[in-house]
């Protein structure tokens, strides 16, 4: 019975397993996190993209939605985003225009939680005047 418990053989492959798994997982986690992080930041500044471009005086509003959702889409991919929107609002007293852009937040690569994040941003409307 002392010659078994004193026995070490096929220890190692165990302990890899138990390490690897453990190393595997906490790599694809901050892998995972700087995925997320990226995303947030592009449909961040999609949104502001949108949102200033929709503010100047010889663009529609509309078409700040529009160049936020070409921008997501160049660089997350088509299809990510489920709502965008553009709208003239009064912040502070003075005429902004207001980008949504509302995606999923990505859990696993890219598939995530539908409309998990939503960017409001608010740009100063130009005038001519």
């Amino acid at each position: 019975m002392r010659g078994l418990l004193n026995d070490e053989r096929g220890s190692t492959p165990v302990e890899f397993v138990l390490v690897g798994v453990l190393l595997t997982t906490l790599t694809v986690a901050v892998l995972q996190l700087g995925l997320a992080v990226y995303v947030r930041n592009v449909v961040h500044d999609a949104a502001v993209e949108g949102a200033y471009y929709g503010a100047l005086a010889d663009v529609d509003t509309r078409a700040g939605a529009a160049r936020a959702l070409d921008v997501v889409a160049g660089a997350v991919g088509e299809g990510f985003v489920d709502e965008v929107s553009a709208r003239e609002s009064v912040e502070l007293g003075h005429e902004t225009v207001a980008v949504t852009v509302t995606t999923r937040l990505p859990l696993i690569g890219l598939i995530g939680i539908p409309r998990g994040w939503e960017v409001t941003v608010h740009a100063p409307a130009e005038t001519l005047d």
